[in-house]
């Protein structure tokens, strides 16, 4: 008898037989049930096990084996007998009744399965040439690997910042595509050659007032990494200091945002 990968051939006098061999490390773990992965890839495991005994020339003894083991392994993933039973009959059908397909001018396309509600998207092309393939984002390699600028100094980043004067409590809200490194240059070039051209450098120049160190008094309040959100956002913070009176007179808080008053005055549900 000699093992091969996940093969057992066993040697007889007269001829050879083939079983299915599992490594007694092997785990029975999959995807459960429960998972918000596309059913496609719930079953994808259970569809190799399931072809491999059916197309493998197993006696009746070890098809039997098999067949109860991957029904174990299903009920330990919460997966229901019928969901495996139909696989199966599915499986056993299209092997009794191939059909030909033709893949000469098929296409394929890929979407990130968000939720179930994705294949209202995919269905447009359910009688097109075109395939449809899903990919997960809660991978394992997504969920462990650190952020992308997880070393990267808050001063480097950019989006939304915050300027606060320390004599005064009170603060200017900006935004900028550019690193708040940079982006802080700019405002103390405003105050040096006396352009009260911004309104931090204007707040600073009425009051004489020092601008300090950057480490003490920028903070970055919202990093982004899509530029078109910089305009909603700042317009958010500024509305929240206003109502908080620590936004600087300089700076205008503009018109009433009714989106920005929800998120930073959220109201209680009515009661009925």
């Amino acid at each position: 008898m000699q093992t091969y990968a996940d093969l057992t051939i066993i040697r007889k006098n007269t001829h050879i037989e083939i079983d299915i061999y599992r490594k007694p490390t092997t785990t029975d773990t999959t995807i459960h049930f429960t998972s918000i992965h596309l059913n496609e890839h719930k079953l994808a495991a259970y569809r190799y096990h399931i072809e491999r005994m059916l197309n493998l020339p197993l006696k009746t003894a070890q098809q039997k084996r098999e067949w109860a083991t991957i029904l174990r392994i299903t009920q330990q993933n919460g997966f229901p007998p019928t969901v495996i039973h139909k696989l199966r009959h599915q499986i056993e059908h299209k092997t009794e009744h191939p059909t030909p397909h033709d893949s000469k001018n098929k296409k394929w396309a890929t979407f990130t399965y968000i939720s179930p509600q994705i294949r209202k998207v995919t269905n447009i092309y359910r009688n097109t040439n075109v395939n449809i393939a899903y990919k997960c984002r809660n991978t394992i390699t997504n969920l462990t690997k650190p952020p992308r600028d997880h070393h990267t100094p808050p001063h480097n980043k950019w989006g939304i910042y915050q300027l606060t004067r320390n004599t005064c409590n009170l603060s200017y809200v900006g935004q900028t595509s550019r690193s708040l490194n940079i982006r802080f240059q700019e405002h103390i070039r405003y105050i040096r050659y006396n352009n009260p051209q911004l309104a931090y450098a204007l707040h600073i120049l009425q009051n004489q007032q020092e601008y300090g160190h950057m480490n003490r008094t920028m903070t970055l309040l919202k990093p982004l990494n899509n530029p078109s959100l910089l305009l909603p956002y700042e317009q958010y913070y500024i509305q929240s200091l206003h109502q908080e009176r620590k936004l600087i007179p300089e700076q205008s808080p503009g018109e009433t945002n009714p989106l920005s008053q929800m998120v930073i005055n959220p109201q209680p549900p009515h009661s009925t």
